[in-house]
């Protein structure tokens, strides 16, 4: 991923433009980053009041050297308010931020994404399809619908997402990622 704090000077200035730019490379991580929540919260909610309190607070922002500052301060925004919400609506006022996973250093790995990419590439024709229904839909459509979708069975879907998955980590594992310690 790009150091999106390329426009964090221009933001900070109040250009609803390359706000937009920024936005659109920030909302995949930021989605991504609630993927624990969705089960149980109205997450894109979360990621329209996270992206309006970066904007009310971009003036203030101050880059820390470290690339991206502006996304790890949405994501934290964003965790921070899914969390809230969710003490909200279980009642729950002694959770604590540390009790729900973090997203993993390796999502953010752009080595490790350039591995997963070319594995993915080489995967057959059907396990890829699976995988990359999968993928783009986040857990938002079941797999009867995913399967339609593809012109596939449900099994037969079941079955190229399986392999699918299968020779992906034997790519990686080929390539010297050790999945069990990204786990």
């Amino acid at each position: 991923m790009n150091d999106l704090d390329i426009h964090a000077s221009a933001i900070r200035a109040g250009n609803s433009d390359a706000f937009g730019h920024w936005l659109a490379g920030a909302e995949r991580p930021v989605r991504e980053s609630l993927r624990s929540f969705a089960a149980h919260l109205d997450t894109e909610a979360i990621v329209q009041e996270a992206f309006l309190r970066v904007w009310q607070v971009a003036p203030r922002f101050e880059p820390d050297g470290m690339p991206n500052g502006l996304l790890r301060l949405a994501v934290r925004i964003a965790r921070n308010l899914a969390i809230s919400e969710r003490r909200r609506l279980r009642g729950d006022h002694d959770a604590h931020i540390d009790d729900v996973p973090a997203p993993t250093p390796a999502t953010h790995d752009p080595m490790l994404r350039r591995l997963i990419e070319d594995c993915h590439r080489d995967l057959p024709e059907k396990p890829a399809l699976a995988l990359r229904a999968r993928l783009e839909h986040g857990g938002t459509e079941g797999d009867d619908a995913l399967a339609r979708r593809l012109s596939m069975q449900k099994n037969t879907f079941l079955q190229n997402f399986t392999r699918a998955r299968k020779l992906l980590a034997q790519c990686l594992e080929r390539r010297g990622v050790r999945l069990a310690e990204l786990a």
